[in-house]
């Protein structure tokens, strides 16, 4: 297979996850040894490097801890260009492990690499001109304004276009509006909804 290039940096949970992007990329990758990252100081220092020189892909798992890494990572590095990866909830077990996750989920490391290629593509990652490196326009505002945020069903609406997006429960409100600047605008995001969110089905 060849590697496809990429030129932000890319920090990930483990060795193992780093092992799995290795086999179809080739960019510079950085582990975190999961909650390791808290006291390495040194570690944030080189990441706040990459972020402001060639940009940084933070790409954890779909899992409850996952998301406690990117939020530290989003706060401790709050300048630069950051491409927020989410990949999606798959049920299953990795091949190295005698036992599923605790929430029973594959980490970067046993998804296909279709999959992953498909999370970065859809965070603009292969493209010079990515909306990551634009103001983005989709605020929990705009999401109140279309019944995702502080409205009554807001929650089972968020459920729903999240599953629909193929993307984890785990995702904030904040990190909603991440993921959907990558893939709309706030001018386009009423057809954009009305595609994943047909009013038959809530």
């Amino acid at each position: 297979m060849e590697k496809r290039k990429i030129t932000p940096a890319i920090v990930v949970e483990g060795k193992y996850d780093k092992i799995r992007l290795d086999s179809f990329l080739d960019a510079t990758i950085v582990v975190t040894d999961g909650f390791r990252i808290y006291k390495r100081p040194d570690m944030l220092k080189l990441l706040r490097h990459y972020a402001n020189t060639i940009g940084l892909v933070i790409l954890t798992d779909a899992d409850a801890a996952g998301f406690q890494i990117r939020g530290y990572l989003k706060g401790a590095i709050p300048d630069g260009r950051l491409y927020h990866v989410y990949v999606p909830n798959i049920h299953g077990k990795e091949r190295r492990k005698t036992a599923p996750s605790a929430e029973g989920t594959l980490g970067v490391e046993g998804l296909d690499h279709k999959i992953l290629l498909d999370a970065l593509e859809r965070a603009g990652v292969f493209d010079d001109t990515t909306p990551c490196t634009l103001p983005c326009d989709i605020t929990p505002a705009v999401l109140y304004e279309h019944g995702l945020n502080g409205a009554p069903n807001s929650n089972l609406r968020r459920q729903l276009l999240l599953k629909k997006l193929g993307l984890s429960n785990h995702l904030s409100v904040s990190a909603l509006c991440d993921v959907l600047c990558t893939m709309t605008s706030a001018e386009k995001l009423s057809g954009f909804l009305a595609e994943y969110l047909p009013e038959e089905e809530l």
